[in-house]
């Protein structure tokens, strides 16, 4: 097993059926309201079961993705792979943009839009040190942090809660970061190093 495995894209790139989902996965992306919300869920859901294919050298109809939250019930909470529990993966989506990552070990990953306009001080006093937000001047910034930090979250490592009590200790972990223009930025964090990789075509 090499490095962990990043990818993100347009929905419309994931282009993997949709039969890989669990029962559970297509009940929660029935729920969406607006089709392109709908979409984005279920591309996000797939991709990353072909990260972790590309991964493990597998084939990715044959990985069950899970999710459980003692408070939620399923559906919920960290996902993680029936067949590969040892496997970090996570997944993040925005309306029209995707990504996920899989790895040894932990594995976050979030996407987020860049508002326009000065700076979203609310934002910045909730997210950021004083350290943080003596150097942050623009939104663009702002959300890399805040990518970065929402990825600590999904790993198990920080909560919204101590977003801004102290900055985080980025010794001994690995990131790939990207920009999809015009307004998105991507964080994937993992304990061992990590390449972003093309979206296969299936089929």
């Amino acid at each position: 097993m090499g490095e962990a495995v990043a990818m993100g894209g347009r929905p419309q790139e994931v282009r993997a059926p949709e039969a890989w989902l669990t029962e559970v996965e297509r009940e929660r992306a029935a729920r969406f309201r607006f089709e392109a919300d709908r979409l984005s869920f279920v591309a996000a859901h797939l991709l990353v079961r072909l990260c972790a294919a590309d991964l493990l050298g597998t084939d990715p109809a044959g990985l069950t993705l899970l999710q459980h939250c003692d408070v939620h019930g399923p559906g919920h909470g960290r996902p993680y792979l029936a067949e590969e529990p040892l496997i970090g993966v996570s997944l993040s989506h925005t309306r029209g943009y995707v990504c996920a990552a899989a790895g040894p070990g932990r594995v976050g990953v979030d996407a987020e839009r860049v508002p326009e306009g000065p700076l979203d001080e609310a934002l910045a006093g909730r997210a950021l040190t004083a350290g943080e937000r003596a150097r942050v001047t623009g939104n663009r910034e702002l959300i890399r942090l805040w990518a970065r930090k929402e990825a600590l979250i999904k790993r198990g490592e920080l909560t919204l809660d101590a977003m801004g009590a102290r900055e985080p200790d980025w010794d001994g972990l690995h990131l790939v970061e990207w920009e999809e223009q015009p307004d998105i930025v991507v964080t994937a964090i993992t304990d061992v190093p990590i390449g972003r990789r093309p979206i296969p075509r299936i089929g």
